[in-house]
């Protein structure tokens, strides 16, 4: 019965490594991300979070020169007098936690939105009370850290990873479906009898667009709605609504990033590569499953390229922060300016036929 156990083993590990599709997938497409990973924070230390400090905070200001030096290696604080001013840079996630002491009490205000920033803030703050105590050697403890969210209470944490999934979610869609096709309808000649019929090109792209915008739509539907259960708790806040015209404007942008790939692209083997390729490293760069606030600088500031970043972004600020119409309009901009460009360049790779 184990007679034919070796052959066939042999010849089934040689017809895996024969197939480029899978051993890409299996072995060089994880380490990628090994690669990616690792190598962005090897050589990188604890990066800083920004902190606003609210008037004055003597746990924080009577610290030893060479203790403080520590914490600026951790913390990039700024003073800042207006409390209000204070806590919406932390709605709007413009920094990672604002600082006041209220007698012997320092509060640390967080966003919901960004609670690995936020940790890290509590985090030192708590050493800086602890060594504060020390110092009253004797004495019972005084100081303590109270972290409070600049937030309702009652928001979950489905408020933050709603925004983000949605986006990966469309952006998956727009770009599998638009490479694939492309390459798809390439390979079986229905392209070229598309273009022998009557119907016009622009009616043809008109019919993709149109189809993406209702897919990305009912996606959009899907999740909000099963995210208002109450079992999962989505409050929807502020202006949700034009998280419509986000989608449209999103989709857009990878729908015109697909079919760049699947002008390029020569099979569907290659075109299903390359967009995971893209669409993945993309997600973790954008913020849809964790926030990169605690990233290196530098690799936030290259994140801004990714329309995804931004998708997100205005999602999250319409969606959960609260914020009004006119926040969603850069990003609705940049989103059909990404389009327009990348169309163009998509429309020079284009082909009718294989050559």
């Amino acid at each position: 019965m184990m007679r034919g156990l070796g052959p066939l083993s042999r010849a089934m590990l040689l017809g895996f490594l024969r197939d480029r599709t899978a051993l890409f997938f299996t072995v060089v497409f994880p380490l990628m991300f090994l690669v990616l990973f690792g190598g962005l924070f090897r050589f990188e230390g604890s990066p800083r979070a920004d902190v606003l400090q609210i008037g004055a905070v003597p746990v924080l200001d009577s610290l030893p020169t060479d203790i403080r030096s520590e914490v600026d290696k951790v913390l990039k604080v700024e003073r800042r007098d207006n409390r209000d001013d204070a806590l919406e840079a932390v709605r709007d996630g413009d920094v990672a936690a604002a600082i006041e002491q209220r007698g012997d009490q320092v509060i640390v205000h967080f966003s919901g939105a960004d609670q690995t920033g936020s940790a890290t803030v509590r985090s030192v703050l708590d050493s800086v009370a602890q060594y504060a105590n020390l110092q009253a050697a004797g004495a019972p403890a005084r100081f303590s850290v109270l972290p409070e969210r600049v937030e309702d209470e009652s928001l979950k944490a489905i408020q933050f990873v709603t925004p983000g999934l949605l986006g990966w979610a469309i952006a998956t869609s727009a770009m599998f479906s638009a490479a694939i096709t492309l390459v798809a309808w390439r390979k079986k000649k229905i392209l070229r009898r598309l273009r022998l019929s009557p119907v016009r090109t622009p009616a043809i792209v008109a019919a993709r667009v149109a189809m993406s915008v209702v897919i990305a739509i009912i996606q959009f539907c899907v999740f909000v709605g099963i995210a208002l259960i109450p079992y999962f708790g989505l409050k929807l806040t502020g202006s949700w609504w034009m998280a419509i015209p986000l989608l449209v404007a999103g989709t857009l942008a990878f729908l015109s990033l697909g079919l760049l790939v699947g002008a390029w692209a020569k099979t569907e083997e290659t075109a299903n590569a390359a967009t995971n390729i893209i669409v993945l490293p993309m997600a973790f760069l954008s913020g849809s499953f964790f926030p990169i606030d605690m990233a290196p600088g530098w690799l936030q500031a290259l994140s801004n390229i990714f329309p995804l970043k931004h998708l997100n972004q205005a999602m999250l600020d319409v969606m959960v922060r609260g914020q009004g119409p006119a926040s969603a309009l850069p990003a609705i901009l940049g989103l059909l300016a990404f389009a327009v460009v990348v169309s163009a360049l998509a429309t020079r790779l284009f082909r009718w036929d294989d050559v």
